[in-house]
């Protein structure tokens, strides 16, 4: 198969405005058919969708794939992508998948037959395999790059240990290997605060204007942020205050769905890379398999995914580079946000994927 076998979308979710720092680039959406979860559910009818950067028919290029953090989409890298960047199409061909339940592949707000609530729940390795399916349908062989952050991050992990043949290198920013505690903690807190305005049992599509309000601090500054950065950008708490409020109305505008954040947090939840009969739980021994050569890059502070968990990442992992920054933007530090690391991230993974 080739990208002409793909369809372009028609999202169930809006695409959003396209922000400052996005790129315009092609969208395409392939078809799976019924996609078996690793619970035994079936998700019916069930697409992924990408977007492809540089020229897919030039087999001289490898492919990188790049991979969406928790509520975010295929624009998510795109601070790494671009001529001179860590991922420049002159030098790869580059596909940014949507993961499942992120409104662009098949969500609980876009599925006919399983919509909302009544959609199963998955995984994050049930998102990989997805993604290996969609390479494989398109007739994508031999070994490929993998970068994500935070959620992303996770996924690249977790295909370094599923495909370890598949893989070349392996760009896990802000990651987990295992979700830590204190990350579900975090995400627990912004459920509750989505329950409390949604219900128990919501129905999709049928939401308050104000879902957002509970969810925006938790994980749009508490989790996202540090003290210094926050203490930096804002004079005082009504300032910090208007900041949540506003942000809250520019996140109903990206017209992400609530649920869809919700089953993403339980997948997010249950992550580790060792899961599952082969490795029985040991996600120690799950990284000690990883071929791939790794590059793993983390802040000194994240009140997200703890830096302790890329420490214990980098213990285990055979072929690994290493490092810590000292970036006052905490789990944002993998995004355009805090620019000066982006143009330091830009130029490392450049330099690593050589």
């Amino acid at each position: 198969m080739s990208l002409s076998t793909c369809t372009i979308p028609h999202y169930g979710r809006a695409h959003p405005v396209l922000q400052a720092d996005w790129i315009e680039a092609p969208h395409y959406r392939f078809e799976l058919g019924d996609f078996w979860l690793e619970s035994g559910e079936i998700i019916t009818d069930f697409s992924v969708s990408f977007a492809m950067h540089g020229d897919f028919d030039d087999a001289t290029k490898p492919v990188a794939i790049a991979l969406c953090a928790i509520g975010s989409i295929h624009h998510r890298l795109d601070f790494l992508i671009g001529r001179g960047r860590a991922l420049d199409p002159c030098r790869h061909r580059i596909l940014a998948i949507d993961a499942i339940g992120n409104g662009l592949s098949t969500s609980p707000s876009t599925s006919q037959a399983q919509p909302g609530m009544a959609f199963p729940k998955f995984t994050i390795r049930d998102m990989v395999r997805s993604q290996r399916l969609l390479l494989d349908g398109l007739g994508v062989t031999g070994a490929i790059d993998v970068v994500g952050a935070s959620m992303g991050g996770m996924q690249a992990l977790q295909w370094a240990v599923d495909y370890p043949n598949a893989v070349n290198h392996v760009v896990a920013l802000t990651p987990m290997a295992k979700t830590a505690p204190w990350a579900g903690a975090i995400n627990h807190a912004a459920r509750q605060s989505l329950f409390a305005k949604l219900g128990i049992h919501p129905r999709a599509g049928d939401y308050p204007a104000d879902v957002w309000d509970g969810w925006t601090p938790v994980m749009q500054m508490l989790a996202m942020r540090t003290p210094q950065q926050v203490d930096l950008e804002f004079q005082d708490a009504a300032e910090v205050q208007r900041w949540i409020e506003n942000r809250a109305v520019w996140w109903q505008s990206q017209c992400f769905d609530p649920i869809n954040w919700i089953y993403q947090s339980w997948a997010y939840d249950k992550h580790d890379v060792g899961a599952g009969l082969r490795f029985g739980g040991d996600t120690a021994a799950a990284l000690a398999t990883i071929q791939a050569r790794a590059l793993i890059v983390a802040p000194t502070l994240d009140l997200y995914n703890p830096v302790g968990c890329a420490v214990e990442i980098a213990r285990h992992i055979p072929d690994i580079e290493f490092h810590t920054i000292a970036s006052h933007w905490g789990h944002l530090m993998a995004s355009a946000s805090d620019r000066e690391t982006s143009n330091w991230l830009n130029q490392k993974i450049r330099q690593f994927l050589e």
